[in-house]
């Protein structure tokens, strides 16, 4: 009746699927062929498929542990690809212990980390882009980054690369045809066309560059040090950046001894600011290892602002700061306290130089705050119109980066047909390498160990 218990022990799991702490509804789910032989040892029998049974979970001498809904997905039909038993149940931390329980002592093992979605992606029923987007939408901290993560899980992102790949696919099948059938009247000197065919490939990396750029934005945020000498109102500013007093605020230069974090979402955007400790000459032992970790905190920083107390002008300080930063990193110089009475009367309207920007600004009253705000956002990368954008990650574009290079590389070697061809195929890998059609082994490891046990 039941396929051998030995070999099932080792490909059924079972798990806890809703958060941990007491809830109205707690789910715990089966997945494996011993799905059946739960169903019958919890609820006396199995539900029928994707209808909803409502009964008593039972121990194995009879007694009830609770009372609930139990749903049955058979193979291949369900989030897995395998026979699925989800028992949803009250959500106190005990009585979920005892199911989770009931169904090991049936045979089940207790599943690790990511491994319901890892069965998805092996089972064909997600691809690597979908499996990662359900761990983006349980993290998402924001409307934006939520509804990003739901495009990329229902393809929006897998449909463009799979666009993109069919593409190189065209270009490929062409190629290699001049190189196996010399013979035959396709004309290997016809550059033209593939020339074409390869400058609507490029077209496509370029929109889909983009768009994953704008998700990664979206998905990972910018980090932002304020830096600058002490009592220059770093902790003010973060304090009216944040909309709230996380970080002490003195007139005793030398206050901010360690970081101070806080994240806020700009349009969606999450931007990480850290405030650390003013930058001058110390004998303080503790204050020159804040000194120092402010530095630390720079060199991982995506974007800087140095704030200057308004009323003087950035002097050698200053500089020596600047001096410091790492080369191309960001930075605005922020003239903060405008609403002093001592403050220098000048020109308060934002400064642009390149990637740079001077702008004032009173932490106090929160003028000219907005235009701070405005530069962090398009710092960041992000742009207007955003609403078509998808989940995406660093993987994602890196791999995205070398489909460039090969692609760069096939356009230079157009005339010779098998350095084409070859371009073209290691371009093609790195795009299966974003959907998990080509992937070392120890990527999976390291995308599904991050998930939530259950998910």
């Amino acid at each position: 009746m039941f396929p051998d218990v030995s070999r099932e022990t080792r490909e059924s799991i079972a798990a806890i699927s809703t958060a941990q702490g007491r809830g109205g509804i707690g789910v715990v789910r089966v997945s494996g062929p011993l799905a059946p032989r739960v169903a019958e040892g919890v609820l006396g029998r199995v539900p029928p498929a994707r209808h909803a049974l409502h009964g008593e979970f039972r121990d194995a001498q009879g007694d009830a542990l609770d009372m609930g809904i139990a749903l049955y997905f058979e193979a291949p039909a369900s989030y897995t690809g395998e026979h699925v038993l989800e028992l949803h149940g009250h959500g106190g931390p005990a009585v979920l212990s005892a199911i989770l329980q009931r169904c090991l002592s049936l045979g089940c093992r207790l599943a690790r980390p990511g491994e319901f979605t890892e069965r998805a992606f092996l089972n064909g029923r997600i691809d690597l882009l979908e499996a990662e987007a359900v761990a983006d939408l349980i993290d998402a901290a924001s409307q934006e980054a939520a509804r990003s993560a739901v495009r990329t899980l229902t393809g929006a992102f897998s449909n463009q690369v799979r666009e993109l790949e069919q593409r190189l696919i065209d270009l490929r099948m062409h190629a290699e045809a001049c190189i196996d059938f010399p013979e035959e009247e396709i004309d290997p000197a016809h550059a033209p066309a593939l020339k074409a065919k390869l400058e609507m490939a490029l077209i496509g990396w370029a929109a889909l560059q983009r768009a994953a750029t704008q998700g990664a934005v979206l998905r990972e945020g910018l980090t932002v040090a304020l830096i600058g000498r002490p009592n220059a109102g770093k902790s003010s500013l973060l304090n009216r950046l944040a909309g709230d007093d996380l970080a002490i605020v003195t007139p005793i230069p030398g206050t901010t001894r360690d970081q101070v974090r806080a994240t806020v979402h700009l349009h969606g955007v999450p931007i990480h600011l850290v405030d650390t400790a003013g930058l001058r000459e110390t004998e303080d032992p503790i204050e020159a290892i804040g000194i120092q970790r402010t530095w630390d905190a720079v060199e991982r920083a995506g974007a800087a602002l140095v704030i200057v107390e308004s009323g003087r002008m950035a002097g050698r300080e200053e500089a020596e700061i600047v001096a410091k930063l790492p080369a191309g990193l960001p930075m605005a110089w922020v003239y903060n306290k405008i609403d002093l009475d001592h403050a220098r009367p000048v020109s308060r309207e934002t400064i642009l130089d390149g990637r740079n920007a001077t702008m004032f600004v009173s932490a106090l009253t929160g003028e000219g705050i907005d235009r701070l705000q405005q530069w962090l956002v398009e710092t960041s990368g992000w742009q207007p119109g955003g609403e078509g954008v998808f989940s995406a990650r660093a993987r994602h574009l890196e791999a995205l980066s070398r489909v460039k290079v090969h692609l760069d590389l096939a356009d230079a070697r157009l005339a010779q047909f098998e350095l084409f061809a070859e371009e073209l195929r290691l371009a093609q890998r790195a795009l299966g390498e974003i959907t998990g059609e080509f992937h070392p082994d120890d990527l999976l490891g390291e995308i599904f160990s991050r998930f939530c046990i259950g998910k």
